[in-house]
């Protein structure tokens, strides 16, 4: 496993304190979110509704972060608000990403997210005393071997599929490519599909989140890469205590982590994709995005000083 170390200049930004400005139940906007969004599945019931006896014994959040933390791309006040309270309170914030290394690191160095797992598994970055630590999942010759077949890969969607284009962020990948079909561009669900097959014609996994089509080669994944930074970020086996974190996501990529969680919420957007997906989380909140992860972290640590 590679590792390379950088300085992380400053410390790491503390939002508000749980006591000044905590959004109030439910959150802005809640009720024309509600007006907007496809019922609420069978399979899936409202976070408000979880016992709070489910939730005191939680040791940790694992959290997508687009659409998930982020309103338009930024993480939203009522986002780091949560993150700082759920800090405060001692309980690890992991963010498990599509997103490529280079644009994790400010997330990873300037926030109060214990650590970042990116580009689906292959990237993890964390801080260790001044130094942000970035540490692959793959060594440096199968990175090196990869990078050529995934840029043949994405020459060749680019030519065969109309309209297709490399995500802005592309330059700060290292282990993956991605397709953009929501943030800057707009792909037709005929056209994402035809992305995934020609990854997946090239023995790629592929992925598609709520903004790109994520291609790579190896065996990681958004769960392998929890599993990975839990054990060498806090030493313990994520296996053996699967119910004890809470898993926060919005689209499709995340069916996977939402299986594994029984703890498993999804954001209120996530109903955007009811006709796409075949797994549901255990809990959708009222809230879209970072204002649905907040209202997640504000049960959590009510939990925690309940009963």
């Amino acid at each position: 496993m590679d590792v390379t170390r950088a300085a992380a200049p400053g410390r790491p930004k503390q939002g508000p304190p749980l006591a000044e400005g905590w959004p109030a139940y439910p959150p802005a906007g809640v009720l024309a979110f509600r007006d907007r969004l496809p019922a609420m599945p069978k399979l899936a019931h409202p976070w408000h509704a979880c016992p709070a006896a489910a939730l005191r014994g939680v040791r940790g959040v694992l959290t997508d972060i687009d659409d998930t933390l982020t309103t338009e791309g930024v993480i939203s006040p009522e986002a780091l608000l949560a993150l700082s309270a759920l800090h405060q309170a001692g309980l690890p914030v992991i963010a498990i990403t599509g997103r490529p290394m280079g644009w994790s690191v400010p997330v990873a160095r300037d926030t109060t997210i214990d650590a970042v797992v990116a580009e689906n598994g292959a990237v993890a970055l964390f801080r260790e005393g001044g130094t942000l630590v970035t540490e692959y999942e793959q060594d440096e010759a199968t990175r090196a071997t990869n990078a050529q077949r995934l840029q043949a890969t994405a020459r060749r969607i680019l030519a065969e599929v109309p309209g297709a284009t490399l995500a802005r962020d592309s330059a700060g990948r290292v282990t993956d490519i991605a397709i953009d079909h929501s943030e800057f561009s707009h792909l037709s669900p005929e056209a994402i599909q035809q992305v995934v097959a020609l990854m997946q014609a090239a023995g790629m996994n592929a992925t598609v989140s709520s903004i790109h089509i994520n291609g790579w080669y190896g065996s990681h994944n958004k769960l392998s890469g929890a599993r990975w930074i839990v054990q060498r970020l806090l030493g313990r086996d994520l296996e053996n205590e699967t119910s004890s974190w809470v898993y926060v996501g919005d689209s499709t990529n995340d069916q996977a982590m939402f299986a594994h969680f029984p703890l498993s919420v999804g954001v209120a957007n996530l109903r955007r994709f009811a006709d796409q997906l075949t797994v549901w989380p255990a809990y959708l909140t009222d809230a879209e995005r970072g204002a649905g992860f907040a209202e997640v972290a504000r049960a959590v640590l009510a939990a925690r000083t309940s009963g």
